[in-house]
């Protein structure tokens, strides 16, 4: 049986406290679809996300591991960012919890509506 107690060392906790920000989760899947973009393509295909939450959640993923940025020396700076290997390797399971979501969004609403009191 896996230890889940040791919240410093364990790799579940560890994982889902970087990736369950929602913003994350849609930046994978972005540049899993639309391969390399820029700041700004990237914060229009999000959309609601604030400037400052998406560069938080573009350094996490890159300290990480999980996505690549490249700046190229020309004025003004161009900053484009892709996901790597790692990233890549953990796209399928954000497209299952993608497609979960979904195919039982309607039902997790009814749920929702009838659970308020």
């Amino acid at each position: 049986m896996k230890d889940f107690s040791n919240t410093e060392n364990c790799p579940v906790r560890n994982v889902l406290d970087r990736l369950s920000d929602k913003w994350t989760t849609l930046v994978i899947l972005v540049l899993g679809e639309q391969g390399k973009m820029r700041f700004n393509e990237l914060h229009k295909n999000i959309g609601d996300v604030s400037e400052k939450m998406l560069t938080v959640s573009l350094r996490k993923l890159e300290a990480d591991g999980l996505i690549a940025r490249q700046v190229f020396p020309v004025i003004p700076p161009r900053v484009e960012y892709q996901l790597t290997d790692l990233g890549k390797d953990f796209l399928p399971l954000i497209h299952r919890i993608s497609d979960w979501a979904h195919a039982n969004m309607q039902q997790i609403l009814t749920n929702r509506s009838r659970f308020k009191r």
